[in-house]
């Protein structure tokens, strides 16, 4: 049979206190404050640089375009992954955020800051210089600075940074485009868009025209313009459209029935059709 020998009440409390002396809470742990001196390290710095030949997790950099935008130590003038519409977007984002203050959101130099009376106006991107520019040579500006403009590697990752290169680029380009430049199927030209924009596209034909006219899946008004009376009335009539404006940019009439054709609605507003709208047709079918 075991016999438990008594503990003294001096032996518990001794052994309480000598296990509570032992825990460290992690807000009075020895700890070193950012750049302060220390004593352990031979040149007394705590911040200690890191070991040679080693690299720290995600910061290997094994692309040195991509963290520099140079080739060697020339500005390159590539992206490093491909221009697509989600790259455009975030680029335009982001531009908005850190650029458009003092680039303005066109890219112009005309910004907000610039505008309440700073030092110096910073360029246009739309002036020959920039527009010969490289692409590194932005992503270089962001990185390092340029001038009285600081660096923005703290603010703006390496992948945001082209993003914003390759919005920029495409700023320059909406300035300078050509027709040449814009393709057959751009959303512009099929959609029905209401606003102040006119698409402009060359032809070749009268033909042509046409098919380019009527190649929308809407067809609310088509405008012809010409000198020849009787080729527009002929290709007005060929329009695929409710209305038609012949060499006049008003169409509407309170004489003249308002609508469209295809997706661009049913039914007509104003004239004697118009009228129709508010009349119920009757069948009666009978025989004498």
């Amino acid at each position: 049979m075991l016999r438990l020998r008594p503990i003294s009440v001096a032996t518990v409390v001794a052994t309480v206190a000598l296990l509570s002396g032992c825990r460290i809470d992690m807000h009075v742990q020895p700890r070193q404050n950012p750049l302060s001196r220390s004593d352990f390290f031979a040149d007394q710095r705590s911040a200690r640089p890191p070991v040679e030949g080693t690299v720290a997790r995600g910061q290997l950099r094994a692309d040195a375009y991509f963290y520099t935008g140079k080739v060697g130590a020339s500005p390159g003038d590539y992206l490093p992954f491909p221009a697509t519409k989600a790259v455009l977007e975030r680029g335009r984002e982001r531009y908005n955020i850190y650029c458009a203050p003092c680039h303005s959101r066109v890219g112009d130099g005309n910004g907000f800051i610039p505008s309440r009376g700073f030092a110096r106006k910073p360029p246009s991107y739309h002036i020959e210089r920039l527009q010969k520019a490289p692409l590194g040579y932005f992503y270089d500006v962001m990185t390092n600075g340029f001038g009285i403009m600081s660096d923005y590697a703290s603010q703006i990752s390496p992948q945001d940074r082209w993003n914003i290169v390759a919005y920029i680029r495409a700023l320059q380009l909406s300035e300078h485009a050509t027709l040449a430049d814009v393709p057959a199927a751009a959303p512009v030209l099929s959609e029905e868009i209401f606003g102040p924009v006119a698409p402009v596209v060359s032809f070749d034909s009268e033909a042509e025209s046409i098919e380019l006219a009527n190649g929308s899946e809407y067809g609310l008004v088509s405008y012809v313009c010409t000198g020849d009376l009787a080729k527009g009335l002929r290709v007005a009539e060929a329009m695929d459209s409710g209305m038609v404006g012949l060499n006049r940019g008003v169409v509407s009439d309170p004489a003249a029935p308002f609508g469209g054709t295809k997706q661009s609605g049913l039914g007509r507003e104003g004239g004697h059709e118009g009228m129709l709208e508010y009349t119920e047709t009757k069948a009666s079918p009978h025989r004498a």
